[in-house]
């Protein structure tokens, strides 16, 4: 008896920090995946082998929160796990690094596998359910951006709420995009409570940081539909910039984002928690993307050369 579940890696492409306080987001999955299997154990304790390629120290630093997250799912799942002995592994082709949904993707693919192995027969609704109660783990409150992504793929408008609300956007063709990875493993839930902190001690500069944060949503949504990647790309340097005055992005980010623009890129954005982990690039075409991610890489960081768009099927 065995189970295996997949969870796709993501892209914020707008308004990441911003949408845990109401202000849309668009995000997209990638073309990277994390793949979890499930089989059983001859023990009554659930044994977790991360064998992820990872930024050197991420796993470590995460290993607390994987076990307090991976404890929740099987919670949520009503999976009593002194009396399943299961081993899971992860494996697939997305990197572990801040930015990227590592940890929802290893959620979703998670909930997945355990589903399958148990006989569930869950639905994507509540492999999304349980696999934000799985990043709560990760993350103290998250938005649920990153799980409903990696469940679903494909590019989703994205508002928190009660419900939350999502609708796909949907793209004629996928766009090249590099990830750049400063090589710096972040905290997102350290960066929310700083956003929460100042935000409360400079209310006006904030709220007005905030609005433009909104009207830059509904223009990208406009531009994504419009394929009009230039607009999108200006789109996405405002928002990095507002990124920045919130006091998200840091040194690594901010000189990866400028070599990227530097050698073409249309536009390009922190892209997650912010202080540290991964930068995003557009990049159309093929050959702007090897000319932006060689650049990357030529200073020594790593890239990741993917789409954005593709739905679940396209990936």
């Amino acid at each position: 008896m065995k189970g295996e579940g997949i969870g796709f890696g993501k892209a914020i492409l707008f308004n990441e920090h911003f949408v845990v306080y109401g202000i849309p987001a668009i995000v997209s999955a990638i073309g990277k995946y994390t793949i979890a299997r499930v089989e059983p154990y001859n023990n009554s304790e659930t044994k977790l082998d991360d064998n992820r390629d990872a930024t050197p120290k991420y796993k470590e630093d995460k290993l607390k929160q994987q076990r307090d997250s991976l404890n929740r799912m099987l919670k949520a799942m009503d999976i009593e796990a002194s009396k399943k002995g299961v081993k899971i592994e992860l494996a697939g082709n997305l990197y572990a690094a801040s930015g990227i949904g590592a940890s929802a993707a290893s959620c979703v693919a998670i909930a997945r596998a355990l589903s399958e192995y148990f006989n569930l027969n869950l639905s994507d609704d509540e492999i999304n359910n349980i696999a934000y109660e799985g990043e709560k783990g990760y993350h103290g409150t998250p938005s649920g951006i990153d799980n409903t992504a990696s469940t679903y793929g494909g590019l989703i408008w994205f508002e928190k709420g009660n419900p939350n609300t999502m609708e796909r956007i949907s793209l004629p063709n996928p766009i090249e995009i590099v990830i750049g990875n400063t090589g710096k493993v972040a905290d997102t839930a350290v960066a929310v409570a700083g956003v929460r902190e100042r935000k409360e001690k400079h209310h006006e500069k904030y709220h007005k940081i905030f609005e433009r944060a909104r009207n830059i949503a509904f223009l990208a949504r406009r531009a994504f539909q419009d394929e009009d990647h230039e607009e999108i790309g200006k789109l996405m340097n405002e928002n990095h910039k507002l990124l920045q005055q919130i006091e998200v992005s840091s040194r690594e980010l901010d000189f990866l984002v400028n070599i990227a623009r530097e050698y073409g890129a249309l536009g390009a954005k922190l892209t997650g928690g912010g202080l540290g982990g991964n930068m995003i690039a557009l990049t159309p075409e093929k050959e702007l993307q090897e000319k932006v991610a060689n650049a990357i890489e030529k200073e020594g960081f790593q890239t990741v050369k993917t789409v954005i768009g593709a739905s679940r099927g396209g990936l």
